[in-house]
């Protein structure tokens, strides 16, 4: 490339590469969502991933295009949501890198943001032992959110950094060194319509975030939900509040439904390094490690303060 698709100043050399690579596909991909229906069928089905969820063109497409711009970099193991097992890209490569390539994929057809989420781990000689380990571990977590502008979401454990696609250029530019999430906020995000299935704790704080000012929490809450992970976190990380998908009664979603490698673990990451909370619940997400390449976990994140009084309502002895 002619210029640098990122500058370099606050990445660790090591990893300006690798993220390089990201970013150089991404605007690829930012570019494609962009056509929407004035390109190819983007949101039409055509299969499911290991795990059953369905796939649709852009998932599979997103998941090659980033296998083939990592292969040309230090990145030894690849495992993808889109992919059953572990892929070997260059055996001589330092890094384990897990991606999510297209979050929210759902949403596609609708026009609402969507995202790339990936994490960074020192590679280890066995493929699955470099991802199955604490996710206190990762090297970098972070993100692409493609909505109104396409922005980079990134941590190297140093504080979360913003960084906004200038699309005439076609570089990523910095905008915000050291995200801040708001410690007051008066929203929180969750599927209501799954009430009748949550477990009481979760159940007891959406109550009193609905009683509003005569309740414990003393003020009125406004409820969001956008069903994309990263629009959610993007929401969080600019305005406060908090974001839960618990786990719930419904065969299939005991440990909740986000994976843990793919989503829950960078997601964490990038909250804590801007001041917030990420949890189980009850147990920080960084403290915890997947047993399974696609193992599921329930995610709680947000404003301090609001992940602390979730996890408060677990520790309460059941009346």
């Amino acid at each position: 490339m002619s210029q640098p698709v990122i500058a370099p100043d606050h990445i660790p050399a090591d990893l300006y590469d690798v993220i390089a690579a990201l970013c150089t596909t991404s605007i690829e991909v930012a570019g494609i969502i962009a056509k929407g229906p004035l390109g190819q069928s983007l949101g039409s089905l055509v299969g499911e991933n290991s795990d059953g969820d369905g796939q649709k063109a852009l998932d599979v497409l997103c998941d090659e295009m980033f296998t083939a711009s990592l292969t040309r970099e230090s990145v030894r193991w690849y495992a993808s949501e889109e992919q059953e097992v572990v892929n070997l890209l260059n055996e001589k490569g330092k890094y384990a890198l897990a991606i999510d390539p297209l979050d929210g994929s759902s949403n596609i057809d609708v026009n609402v943001s969507i995202g790339t989420i990936f994490s960074i781990f020192e590679a280890k000689d066995d493929a699955e032992a470099s991802f199955l380990r604490p996710a206190s571990e990762q090297l970098c977590g972070g993100y692409v959110v493609y909505g109104p502008q396409t922005a980079l979401v990134v941590t190297f454990g140093a504080g979360t950094q913003m960084y906004v696609l200038d699309p005439e250029a076609e570089k990523y530019v910095l905008t915000n060194e050291k995200m801040s999430i708001p410690a007051t906020s008066k929203e929180f995000a969750i599927n209501a319509s799954n009430y009748r299935h949550w477990v009481k704790p979760v159940r007891d704080y959406v109550d009193n975030c609905l009683a509003g000012v005569t309740g414990p929490h003393g003020k009125d809450y406004n409820m969001r939900w956008v069903g994309s992970l990263v629009a959610e976190t993007h929401r969080i990380l600019s305005r406060g509040g908090i974001f839960l998908y618990p786990s719930d009664e419904r065969k299939g979603y005991e440990n909740g439904r986000l994976r843990m490698i793919y989503e829950c673990a960078p997601i964490a990451f990038v909250i804590e390094q801007a001041g917030g909370r990420a949890t189980d619940g009850e147990t920080p997400i960084l403290q915890r490690q997947a047993t399974t390449l696609h193992g599921r976990i329930p995610l709680v994140f947000g404003s301090a303060d609001k992940v602390t009084r979730v996890a408060e309502h677990h520790n309460m002895p059941a009346v």
